[in-house]
C-alpha cells in the first residue's frame, strides 16, 4: 500500500469512527410492553450493536437528553403528573443509576435538552404548553424549578389547538437562546437564557409565526450556525429558515412538503435531523411510515426533495444520526423495533443494514461515548 493511499485512507475516518458507543431508547410505557429505557453497545467500526438490555426502568420515559460530559443522562416522563430524572451512566455497563427526580409544574411533558455547559435543563409540557428551566448540580441531579413559562393563546384546529402545546426545547449553537415549537400557537416561540439565574426571557420579536394550522413541532439547526429547519406536525411540512445568531431571528426561505406530491392520507411529522456535514436533512413521517431525504444547498439553504425510504416498522416516531454520521436508527413505535440504515455520504440515500434491533415502543434515541 503506498503512503498517499494510506493517507487517503485515514481522512476517510473521523476520530469518532473509532470510538464506541451505547444507543439509549426511551419508550412508552404505558402499554405494558416496555418497562422503560433500554440500551445497545453500538460499534461504528462494523454497525454492530449487541443488547444491554434493560437499563432503568421508569415509567414513560418519552425523551432523552445526555449532559456533555457523558456522565449523566436525562429522561421526562410525558405523563399527567409528570416530570424530570437524572441518571448516572456506568460506563462499564451501560446501566443507568437514578440519582434523583423533580416534579413538572406543568402538564405533559414531553421534550428536554441541556445547554451548552450542563448547567442547565430545559422541558417543553405538551399537555400544558409551558416551559420549564431546572439547575443541573455538578454530580447529576436536578435542582428545584429556576425558570417558568406558561404559553397563552391557540390557533384554527379546534380539535388540537384550542390552546398552546409547547413540543421541543432547542438550544442555540452560541447557548444565547432557546426555541420552543408550540404545535397549538404555531409559533416557534424564542427566549433569551439567563445563564447566570437559568431563566428565560422573551425575545424581541417573541416569536416566528408559522403557516395556521401547520402545528410546529422540532426542529434542527444546520451546523453552519446561519439556518434553522423546522418540521411541522399536522402540516408534514419543513420551513427552511435564516438564523440571525446576533439576534436570535429566524426568516422563512420556503416551506416544502415532507410528503410525496399526491399524497391523500393522514399527515404526521414527527423527527428531523440533519447529517454532521450538513449536505442532507431526513424527517420521519408516522402515518406514512417512512423517513423523507432532503439535499441541502449550500448557497441559500433551500431543500431539494431526494425521496422517502420505509423505516421497515409501523410509526416511526424517533430517528438519530449517530455520531459518526454513517448510520440512521428509526424507531418504530408500533412495531416494537428499531431499524438501522447506513447512510451514503455522497447521495444521501439511506440503505438497510439488515440489523433490526427489539426494543419496545420506541420513541428517542440518544448516543453515549463509551
Amino acid at each position: 500500500m503506498t503512503i498517499l493511499r494510506s493517507f487517503a485512507m485515514a481522512a476517510a475516518f473521523t476520530p469518532a469512527m473509532f470510538a464506541q458507543y451505547v444507543a439509549y431508547f426511551g419508550t412508552y410505557t404505558h402499554t405494558d410492553k416496555s418497562k422503560g429505557i433500554y440500551a445497545y453497545r453500538f460499534d461504528p467500526a462494523d454497525g454492530k450493536f449487541a443488547s444491554i438490555g434493560l437499563a432503568a426502568e421508569t415509567a414513560n420515559p418519552a425523551f432523552l437528553a445526555v449532559h456533555p460530559n457523558g456522565q449523566f443522562l436525562y429522561a421526562v416522563h410525558e405523563q399527567g403528573d409528570g416530570g424530570v430524572s437524572a441518571f448516572a451512566i456506568d460506563g462499564q455497563s451501560g446501566r443507568l443509576k437514578l440519582l434523583n427526580r423533580v416534579k413538572s409544574r406543568g402538564s405533559g411533558p414531553c421534550h428536554l435538552t441541556l445547554d451548552k455547559t450542563g448547567d442547565w435543563l430545559f422541558a417543553a409540557d405538551y399537555g400544558s404548553g409551558s416551559v420549564e428551566a431546572y439547575p443541573v448540580h455538578k454530580d447529576g441531579t436536578l435542582g428545584e424549578l429556576s425558570g417558568f413559562v406558561q404559553h397563552t393563546g391557540s390557533s384554527i384546529n379546534p380539535d388540537r389547538q384550542k390552546g398552546p402545546h409547547a413540543h421541543g426545547v432547542f438550544v442555540s449553537p452560541d447557548n444565547r437562546f432557546l426555541l420552543v415549537p408550540d404545535l397549538g400557537l404555531d409559533k416557534v416561540m424564542v427566549y433569551r437564557i439567563d445563564r447566570a439565574k437559568g431563566s428565560l426571557a422573551a425575545n424581541d420579536p417573541p416569536f416566528f409565526k408559522i403557516a395556521s394550522g401547520y402545528g410546529p413541532r422540532h426542529l434542527a439547526f444546520h451546523p453552519n450556525g446561519r439556518l434553522v429547519y423546522v418540521l411541522t406536525e399536522m402540516g408534514a411540512r419543513v420551513v427552511a429558515c435564516r438564523y440571525d445568531a446576533s439576534a436570535g431571528v429566524l426568516q422563512e426561505i420556503e416551506t416544502i412538503d415532507a410528503l410525496p406530491a399526491g399524497y391523500t392520507g393522514v399527515r404526521s411529522g414527527a423527527e428531523i435531523a440533519i447529517d454532521p456535514a450538513g449536505r442532507f436533512l431526513y424527517a420521519s413521517l408516522r402515518e406514512y411510515n417512512s423517513i423523507a431525504i432532503f439535499a441541502i444547498h449550500a448557497a441559500d439553504g433551500k431543500l431539494t426533495a431526494l425521496g422517502h425510504v420505509s423505516t421497515g416498522g409501523k410509526t416511526p416516531r424517533a430517528f438519530a444520526i449517530d455520531p459518526t454520521g454513517a448510520y440512521l436508527l428509526a424507531g418504530n413505535e408500533n412495531s416494537d423495533n428499531v431499524v438501522v440504515f447506513r447512510i451514503d455520504r455522497k447521495t444521501g440515500q439511506l440503505a438497510p443494514t439488515g440489523s433490526t434491533l427489539e426494543v419496545p415502543s420506541p420513541v428517542s434515541v440518544v448516543f453515549v461515548k463509551k
